[in-house]
């Protein structure tokens, strides 16, 4: 393959460019899309009275428009490539010196010079782009059929100053689009664990209920003395593990969907449903003495299930930092339009820094002991608004108390 045909099978067009294909496809979107460099052309335009402004990427080898405003009708839109060896551009880029004149036929430089007369260029500026490492970039161009006074000092300054400004801006263009690429790859990272953990979640929860269901067994079967006593401590140990698992799966499952979703029902068996959390909690931490007043005067419409999770999280962690032989309470009431569940306990009160975090994921208590993963006041508060409600936390005299409340609900 020669020479002159090599050159025509590397020349790309517009048409590459919108079809996304183009070897500067980023450069020249990049420029395409800056209101900058679009606002800069125009006020070179403008300043000059010339009628083609245009902003190129130039290699060794390659010329190519990324952004052009053309009124003289060359026919060069973003993405058109023409040989390098037909510009002027060759010579800055070798040079890294601008090339200027006001009319080829008077110009002592450029004066019958073919690349003028092959386009009709009678006046004509290209000033050198270099990023802020001092790369070469490519030109800033402006071109008329007719004279103009291009060569004036203040139009060379203010051509200088603008090539000068898109120069930087590509810099700051390359980090945003480096910065958004990251993030966009940390998304998808993201997703994949979550995606990762909630599958995993899943087949935990399947090991754990097996557990579960051999201790129960056990139970019924006649044991030593020292297995009773073990027998507990590995159903406490498995209540923890599915507490654990139900959080993970729900948290992964809530970003991987956009949020926590609910499904409500009408009368919605809210009290059966808290008693059975409460008495999970109980067979858990037998240590410890929960009460229970629940008194739903009518009908409450919810996702009891969901409401009964975070409450189960709530009095977890009631359980895990109330002082030892103290009480914990669980009341239930409909207070006007609203239901609210309360958990509360005796114990070292929160502190103020961590009252401000607390519904975050990841958070944990000072004295949590390694315990958990921080996710459970963070799904019992996703809970609440994906009900329309909220959680608050009070700390009075040593008691610490947290309202579930949530609006009465239509189905």
């Amino acid at each position: 393959m020669d020479d002159e045909t090599n050159m025509r099978a590397i020349i790309q067009d517009h048409e590459a460019y919108l079809a996304g294909a183009h070897d500067f496809q980023s450069d020249i979107e990049m420029l395409a899309a800056s209101e900058t460099v679009g606002t800069l052309l125009e006020t070179v335009m403008l300043a000059t009275d010339m009628r083609f402004a245009a902003v190129a990427r130039v290699t060794t080898d390659r010329w190519v428009a990324c952004r052009t405003v053309d009124e003289v009708n060359f026919g060069l839109s973003e993405g058109d490539e023409i040989g390098i060896d037909q510009t002027f551009c060759q010579s800055v880029r070798e040079t890294s010196e601008k090339v200027m004149f006001n009319d080829v036929a008077t110009d002592d430089v450029y004066r019958n010079h073919p690349i003028a007369a092959q386009f009709g260029i009678v006046s004509y500026a290209s000033i050198p782009i270099f990023r802020s490492n001092g790369s070469f970039f490519g030109t800033l161009c402006a071109i008329d059929t007719e004279p103009r006074d291009v060569k004036h000092p203040r139009v060379v300054a203010m051509l200088e100053m603008f090539a000068d400004i898109i120069g930087r801006s590509l810099e700051t263009e390359e980090r945003l689009e480096a910065q958004e690429r990251l993030v966009e790859h940390e998304r998808q990272m993201g997703a994949v664990q979550e995606e990762f953990v909630a599958v995993l979640g899943h087949d935990l929860r399947n090991s754990v209920a097996a557990l579960n269901a051999g201790v129960r067994q056990l139970d019924k079967e006649p044991l030593s003395d020292k297995a009773r006593k073990i027998l507990p401590l590995m159903g406490t140990s498995i209540h923890r593990m599915s507490e654990l698992i139900d959080n993970i799966m729900l948290h992964a499952k809530s970003r991987l969907g956009g949020g926590i979703r609910i499904s409500a029902t009408p009368d919605a068996g809210l009290e059966d449903a808290l008693n059975h959390v409460v008495e999970e909690v109980r067979a858990a931490a037998p240590d410890h003495k929960i009460t229970v007043d629940l008194d739903f005067d009518r009908p409450v419409s919810c996702d009891a299930a969901r409401v009964a999770q975070a409450v189960s999280n709530l009095l977890s962690n009631a359980v895990r930092y109330a002082d030892d032989g103290s009480e914990v309470t669980v009341r239930g009431r409909v207070s006007g339009a609203e239901a609210v569940i309360s958990v509360a306990n005796r114990g070292a009160p929160i502190p103020e820094s961590l009252k401000q975090k607390l519904f975050q994921p990841y958070q944990r208590g000072d004295q949590t002991k390694g315990e958990g993963l921080g996710l459970g006041l963070h799904i019992a508060s996703s809970i609440a608004v994906a009900h329309g409600g909220q959680i608050d936390v009070t700390c009075d005299d040593g008691l610490t108390t947290f309202e579930f409340r949530l609006p009465l609900l239509a189905a």
